[in-house]
């Protein structure tokens, strides 16, 4: 995993995965891994075999704070997670997938950050899943992995906590992102504490 600090697109990488197209919605890379679920775009495709700071790439932007979560595309927006370590601010923020411009941002949770996590690790390791309509994101955060709802506009819908997370030997961090199943939000959280899915 690396830490960004800009979101880059790169010529033909996004028009060649699912969802380049606005209007295809159901060819937007929704969730981690993509739609199928196994990182694997649509057959047929092109992508770029190289690429440099200006050959195949369409925009490039900064990114505030630190994240490990892999972009989610749905409509429009290109989404990510992300963390300001020295303010202790989680977020999920949106850029137009066509110009790279910041949409929005929304701070789901403030303070209360773990005292110890993997130098290698960030508070915003998971990828956001989005149904088309809403985007959902998972945060560890007060001792508790957390579950959003906001809406493709970045208003926060509802939040819940998927249950308490205490790791005692293996402090490491919390990484999984959230899956979509038949109107449900699957959280998975995997400890030396008992773990869970909710």
């Amino acid at each position: 995993m690396i830490r960004f600090k800009a979101l880059v697109l790169l010529g033909l990488v996004l028009p060649s995965l699912p969802g380049w197209t606005p209007q295809a919605a159901d060819t937007d890379w929704r969730v981690w891994r993509g739609p199928s679920g196994n990182g694997i775009a649509a057959a047929g495709q092109e992508p770029p075999t190289a690429w440099s700071e200006t050959q195949n790439v369409i925009w490039k932007t900064p990114v505030p704070g630190r994240g490990h979560s892999s972009p989610t595309v749905v409509g429009e927006l290109v989404v990510l997670t992300t963390a300001d370590d020295a303010a202790q601010i989680q977020s999920v923020v949106a850029f137009d997938r066509k110009s790279g411009a910041q949409t929005w941002k929304t701070d789901v949770h403030r303070g209360s950050f773990p005292a110890k996590i993997h130098a290698k690790n960030t508070h915003a390791s998971s990828t956001v899943a989005s149904d088309g309509e809403r985007l959902y994101a998972t945060f560890f955060n007060n001792e508790a992995v957390h579950v959003t709802a906001l809406g493709l506009d970045g208003k926060k819908l509802w939040q819940q906590t998927a249950g308490s997370l205490k790791p005692k030997a293996y402090q490491h961090g919390y990484g999984p992102s959230p899956a979509l199943y038949k109107g449900m939000v699957l959280v998975a959280v995997d400890s030396d504490e008992p773990g869970f899915l909710m």
